[in-house]
């Protein structure tokens, strides 16, 4: 398990491991690779991010994270992996969140993305994402550069 502290200084536990924290969670986060880029979408408040959100009622957070990428990117999703989930310790309470990684192979354009403007896809996330104000909160913790790390040494790119 890797302790570290997000963007507004809340605890995170992140671990690799099977659903560590809770079988049931209640939130979703998708690292989408599409043509060799990274496909992000652009929330209208938080700026650029992976796809991600809550778990619905009825719904599991494979569903949920399927879902999430159509909704707001126009990704198909053929091929989910779970590489891992967090648990965050904020001001509202604890949030435990699935991370999983995806290969798209088909953008559908929509006429609407919800909260989001779309997808947007980038050669290489920038080493300077931490400080960009482009990029989402989310963005700028250590999940992502410890996810990233993991999706390489399991091969999955």
């Amino acid at each position: 398990m890797i302790t570290f502290y997000d963007f507004y200084n809340n605890e995170v536990k992140l671990s690799f491991k099977n659903h560590p924290f809770s079988k049931h969670p209640k939130h979703v986060w998708v690292i989408c690779r599409y043509n060799d880029s990274w496909l992000l979408t652009k929330h209208k408040d938080r700026g650029l991010e992976f796809p991600g959100g809550k778990v619905e009622d009825g719904e599991t957070p494979e569903q949920a994270a399927v879902r999430e990428v159509m909704e707001e990117t126009g990704g198909v999703v053929e091929q989910l992996h779970y590489i891992g989930q967090y648990a965050v310790d904020g001001k509202g309470g604890s949030i435990i969140k699935n991370v999983y990684f995806t290969t798209i192979n088909e953008l559908i354009t929509k006429e609407h993305y919800l909260e989001t403007e779309g997808p947007v896809c980038l050669e290489h996330i920038p080493s300077t994402v931490k400080q960009d104000p482009c990029f989402s909160f989310m963005m700028k913790d250590d999940v992502l550069s410890y996810s990233l790390e993991y999706i390489r040494t399991a091969q999955l790119l």
